[in-house]
């Protein structure tokens, strides 16, 4: 099969390692990590784009490496080939290798920021990241940098405000993936962890899912559309449903 793979850049390293080593040919698009956080409407917007472009008549399928990601993906369709999303909320159980590892571990630590090599690699501080986007919001500032630009008062306030959005944080969980070049950004997440005072963890993910995706192997783990159909979220544990575009 001829593949067009769109895929968040934060599996840049795995996705390019299992398409060097599949049976099927692929192309593939990788779009910026912070595409997530310009809302429901845009992601959309950018995703059927790609998903447009690629209706050439020169891919057997579609495939999308990405989950529901805050309904970044609801209401995506093709016209010509078939589209395949694995069913998962977003990419830390893509890296984990099921929706099932993920609630789990999610379940028993779920106050967890998830670090991978992309999601250091990747990282954005110009604001379309997460850890951009903090910087927007005065999180990580120091307050002396606060208290020039609001004053002393309002300072405290946004410091007492914004730190509400961590304070039930309480771990870094590194995921390995089994690259060669991971010990530098786990060694990253070792600090992170030490910085914030939090526990620090170790997960090994697998390239299952991502594999089974890009070779083809489409099971009961991925919604598999035909043209004209749209991805819909089921609000049950499927996560996703198909209806007519």
């Amino acid at each position: 099969m001829r593949l067009r793979i769109l895929c968040c850049e934060v599996f840049y390293r795995e996705v390019c390692r299992l398409i060097a080593d599949s049976p099927n040919t692929s192309d593939v698009e990788f779009l910026p990590r912070g595409l997530h956080n310009l809302g429901t409407e845009r992601m959309v917007a950018r995703l059927q784009e790609r998903i447009d472009a690629a209706q050439d008549g020169k891919c057997d399928a579609v495939c999308l490496i990405y989950g529901l990601c805050n309904n970044g993906v609801i209401g995506l369709s093709s016209r010509t080939t078939r589209l395949v999303i694995p069913k998962v909320h977003d990419c830390i159980a893509i890296f984990l290798g099921s929706h099932e590892r993920y609630q789990d571990y999610f379940d028993a630590h779920p106050g967890t920021y998830y670090r991978t090599t992309g999601w250091y690699e990747r990282m954005d501080a110009s604001g379309a990241g997460e850890d951009g986007v903090m910087e927007k919001l005065g999180i990580t500032w120091q307050r002396q940098k606060l208290v020039e630009q609001y004053g002393e008062e309002n300072a405290d306030y946004i410091l007492e405000t914004m730190g509400s959005a961590t304070q039930h944080y309480d771990r870094v969980t590194f995921i390995s993936m089994g690259l060669p070049c991971e010990a530098e950004f786990e060694e990253m997440a070792v600090r992170e962890a030490k910085d914030k005072g939090w526990t620090f963890d170790k997960l090994e993910g697998t390239m299952d899912l991502m594999r089974k995706c890009i070779d083809g192997d489409w099971d009961s783990r991925f919604l598999v559309l035909e043209p004209g159909q749209a991805i819909e979220a089921s609000h049950d544990g499927s996560i996703f449903a198909c209806s007519r575009h």
